[in-house]
C-alpha cells in the first residue's frame, strides 16, 4: 500500500462516518482502485462482465476517441446494489478519488431513498454484477455449443430492442394463459356482452332484414375461431423483449435465455436513466458539501477537490464556448441548491424519493432558475448555422426531458400474432411524437424477422409522418438454429 493509498482510505473512513452523521443512508460500498483501461471497458459494456458483443467494440473505440480528444474524464463507476460497488481510475489523484469518495455516498444514499431505485432494485436483486457475471458465462457456453454466428444473431436482436421494455410490468411476468383477472381473460367480457346484442326489440327487428341472417352466421362462426383461439397479445405489447423470449415460435431453450438476460440488466439499468439529472446532481450537492464539512481535508487537497467540482458542474463546452447540450451533473446540482435552499433538505428528500427525472424538472425547475442558468432552446439549420429557438421555460422543460421519454425508444407494440405466425408491430408515433429513420428501423426489422423465423411487418411513419409499412425481407424461413454440435471462436468485444 501506497501512502498515498493509505491517505485515501483514511479520508474515505472519515467522509464516510461524516455522510452517516449528515443523515446519508446507503448499503455498504465496496471501492476499487482499477487501471485506466478497464474504467473504459467498464464504462463501455455497463457492467464489470457482461455478454460480449461487436456493437461494445464499437463504442469503446467511440469512447477513446472521446477521450483522447479530451471530450472526457471518467473518475468513476458506480454500481447500485447490497454492497454498492464503486471503480475508482488509478490514475486519479487523492484529491480526486476524495471527491470520488463523496460523490459515490451520494449516489448510494439516493439509490437507498428513491422510489424507482427501490422498486427495480427489488425485482432484479441487489446483487447485478454476480448476476451479469453469470449471464456471461452461460452465453460463452452458448457460443461455444453453438457458434458465435448463431449467437451473434440473436444478441444483435435482443440488443437492438434492449430500450423495448415495458417499465410498469413486473421483470418476472407469466405468459398471457396464466395471468389472472382482465389480461389474462382479455376480450372474454366483450364476446359475452355480444350474447345480449339482441336483447332489445329494435336489435331483433334488424336481425330479421334480408341478409343479416348470413351475416350473423359468419359473426358466430369468426367469433367461435376466437374462442379457441385467443387473441395473442390480448392488448398492445410494448415488452419486445419478453414478447419474443415467450412466444418465439422456434426460439430454442438459449435463445430465450438471451432475450430474457438482456431484458432484465434492462430493467436494471433504468432507473439510472431514468434518474439522471437528480441522481447526478444529488450525488454533486453531498460531495461538495461533504467536503466543505470535512474540516480533517489539509487545505491543499480540498482546493484541488474543489477544482475537480468545479469542472464536473461546469455549464460550458469550453473555455468560454456555449453549451448546446444540458450537464446533467451542473443542472441537477443546481436544482438540489435551489430546492435545498428554498424548501429544505427534508422536502428535498421527499422530492428524491418520490420523483425521477420527468417530474423533477417540470415541478422544480422554475423560470428564476432557468434564467440563472441561461437554459434555452436551439434549432441547427442545413446550412450549419444554430440559432436560439426559445427561451420559454415549457419549451426549455420539454427539450430536456423528450429525449428522455419511453426510455429513449420510439413507442413500439406487438400488435398482433396471426394464425401463421406472422408478427405484426405497430410503432405509436404521435405518442412519441416522431417517426423513424427508416433505414435503421428496416435492419431492426430484420434482426427481429432472423429470431422469429416467420414475416414481421411494422406500421410506422416516417421522418414527416408519413405512414409507411416495413415488411421483412426474408425470403423463406430460416433454418433453426443446430443442436449442439459446432465449436467456434468467441466474438469480440456501456457511462455511470
Amino acid at each position: 500500500m501506497t501512502p498515498d493509498t493509505a491517505n485515501l482510505d483514511g479520508y474515505a473512513a472519515r467522509i464516510e462516518a461524516l455522510a452517516r452523521e449528515l443523515g446519508l443512508e446507503f448499503a455498504p460500498v465496496e471501492f476499487e482502485l482499477v487501471p485506466d483501461s478497464f474504467m473504459a471497458e467498464i464504462a463501455i459494456y455497463g457492467l464489470p462482465v457482461r455478454m460480449r458483443h461487436w456493437s461494445f467494440g464499437v463504442r469503446y473505440i467511440h469512447q477513446l476517441v472521446h477521450q483522447k480528444m479530451g471530450n472526457s474524464h471518467m473518475f468513476e463507476v458506480m454500481f447500485p446494489g447490497d454492497p454498492c460497488h464503486a471503480y475508482m481510475a488509478e490514475h486519479n489523484s487523492v484529491a480526486e478519488n476524495t471527491l470520488v469518495t463523496a460523490h459515490v455516498l451520494g449516489h448510494a444514499d439516493f439509490a437507498s431513498r428513491n422510489a424507482l431505485f427501490l422498486r427495480f432494485g427489488a425485482m432484479a436483486g441487489q446483487h447485478i454484477l454476480e448476476q451479469s457475471a453469470a449471464r456471461a458465462q452461460r452465453l460463452e457456453m452458448a457460443l461455444q455449443r453453438h457458434g458465435q454466428e448463431q449467437v451473434e444473431a440473436v444478441l444483435d436482436a435482443a440488443l437492438a430492442l434492449e430500450q423495448h421494455v415495458d417499465i410498469h410490468a413486473e421483470l418476472h411476468r407469466p405468459p398471457y394463459g396464466a395471468l389472472s383477472g382482465p389480461a389474462g381473460v382479455a376480450g372474454t367480457q366483450d364476446r359475452a356482452g355480444a350474447d345480449d346484442r339482441f336483447a332489445d326489440p329494435f336489435a331483433r327487428r334488424y336481425q330479421r332484414l334480408p341478409g343479416e341472417a348470413a351475416a350473423l352466421a359468419a359473426h358466430e362462426a369468426a367469433r367461435a375461431r376466437l374462442a379457441q383461439r385467443p387473441l395473442v397479445p390480448p392488448q398492445p405489447e410494448y415488452d419486445l423483449l419478453w414478447f419474443i423470449a415467450q412466444y418465439g415460435p422456434e426460439l430454442a431453450n438459449w435463445e430465450r435465455d438471451i432475450f430474457l438476460a438482456v431484458r432484465e440488466e434492462s430493467f436494471y439499468f433504468y432507473p439510472v436513466y431514468a434518474c439522471q439529472i437528480m441522481n447526478e446532481g444529488w450525488a454533486s450537492y453531498w460531495h461538495a458539501r461533504l467536503l466543505r464539512e470535512a474540516d480533517f481535508l489539509p487545505p491543499a487537497l480540498y482546493l484541488s477537490a474543489i477544482k475537480s467540482h468545479s469542472d464536473v458542474v461546469r455549464p460550458y463546452a469550453g473555455e468560454h464556448q456555449q453549451a448546446l447540450a444540458v450537464n446533467p451533473y451542473h443542472l441537477g446540482f443546481c436544482m438540489w441548491e435551489h430546492i435545498i435552499e428554498r424548501q429544505g433538505l427534508a422536502r428535498a428528500r421527499q422530492i428524491c424519493r418520490d420523483d425521477d427525472d420527468c417530474s423533477f424538472i417540470r415541478n422544480y425547475l422554475d423560470g428564476e432558475l432557468a434564467d440563472r442558468l441561461g437554459l434555452f432552446v436551439h434549432e441547427s439549420h442545413r446550412d450549419g448555422e444554430t440559432r436560439m429557438a426559445s427561451r420559454d421555460l415549457l419549451a426549455i422543460r420539454e427539450a430536456i426531458l423528450t429525449p428522455k421519454y419511453n426510455y429513449g425508444a420510439p413507442c413500439i407494440a406487438v400488435t398482433l400474432l396471426n394464425d401463421d405466425g406472422s408478427l405484426v408491430l405497430r410503432h405509436d408515433h404521435q405518442r412519441d411524437g416522431r417517426g423513424l429513420d427508416l433505414e435503421r428501423a428496416e435492419q431492426v426489422l430484420a434482426y427481429i424477422a432472423r429470431v422469429w423465423r416467420r414475416p414481421v411487418t411494422l406500421h410506422t411513419a416516417d421522418f414527416r409522418g408519413t405512414p409507411r409499412v416495413l415488411r421483412s425481407k426474408t425470403e423463406g424461413v430460416p433454418e433453426p438454429p443446430a443442436s449442439p454440435a459446432s465449436t467456434m471462436p468467441a466474438a469480440p468485444p456501456a457511462q455511470h
